[in-house]
């Protein structure tokens, strides 16, 4: 466990989910045990996602559109946070500036299965990419659209800073980038100096949930292992719940 105590506001909780990656079975299960959890809760509980809902899973559009749902339900103080993940970047930057080259390197990480979820013809993946960015555009919802371009880069709670992937090493946590936010890896990952407050993040895939003196990394590689990570947080107290 780190050796620097956050905390946060009294009363408060906070539940930080990982990567989903298109595992709607899998945001089900863990939102039930929070839920389940929540109820030893003696304030209000903020719940935060820290982005990448879409990709290399199956089920991209229905997660999307049960989170689009809850957020219509859920308003004021304590409504879900959604962060934006390098994925949904990747899908904005490819549907709004109509790129076919980074569409094909999207295919690769991810994109074919959210294409597909969007009951995009497979038959489109050996035609052109023109014609596979066209099929998309085509099936892909306003309001899923208005949802991926609302999303927020951070989140900050006390003592904690919440993002996708990460921070640059020696910047202002106000003045950090969009491309840090939601990219780096390695000059973060390998830092060991305080950030001034504790980073919670996803994106860099580890077996088991990583507790650093400056950091908590939450993504424990859903899609392919079945185990999607929470991570709760209540004054000084960190713990984690797990799909499996």
């Amino acid at each position: 466990m780190p050796a620097l105590k956050p905390t946060l506001p009294p009363g408060l909780r906070v539940y930080a989910i990982g990567d989903i990656h298109g595992r709607f079975d899998l945001l089900k299960r863990v939102l039930e045990k929070i839920d389940a959890d929540a109820k030893t809760a003696s304030g209000p509980v903020q719940k935060i996602f820290l982005g990448d809902y879409i990709d290399r899973g199956l089920n991209s559009r229905e997660i999307i559109n049960y989170l689009i749902d809850w957020q219509a339900k859920e308003k004021g103080a304590n409504a879900p946070i959604f962060l934006l993940g390098n994925h949904e970047r990747v899908m904005l930057s490819v549907l709004k500036e109509s790129d076919t080259v980074l569409l094909e390197r999207w295919l690769c990480f991810g994109g074919r299965e959210t294409m597909l979820s969007y009951g995009v013809k497979p038959s489109v993946f050996v035609e052109s990419p023109t014609v596979a960015l066209e099929a998309l555009a085509d099936k892909v919802p306003p309001a899923h659209m208005a949802f991926l371009e609302t999303l927020k880069t951070t989140a900050e709670f006390g003592d904690y800073f919440f993002c996708h992937a990460g921070v640059r090493p020696g910047v202002p946590l106000e003045k950090q980038e969009e491309d840090d936010l939601v990219w780096i890896r390695h000059e973060f990952l390998d830092h060991g100096d305080s950030y001034g407050k504790m980073v919670v993040h996803g994106h860099s895939i580890s077996l088991e949930a990583e507790f650093r003196p400056n950091r908590i990394g939450i993504d424990t590689g859903a899609y392919a292992t079945g185990n999607l990570t929470a991570l709760g947080l209540e004054g000084t107290k960190q713990w984690l719940i797990q799909t499996k």
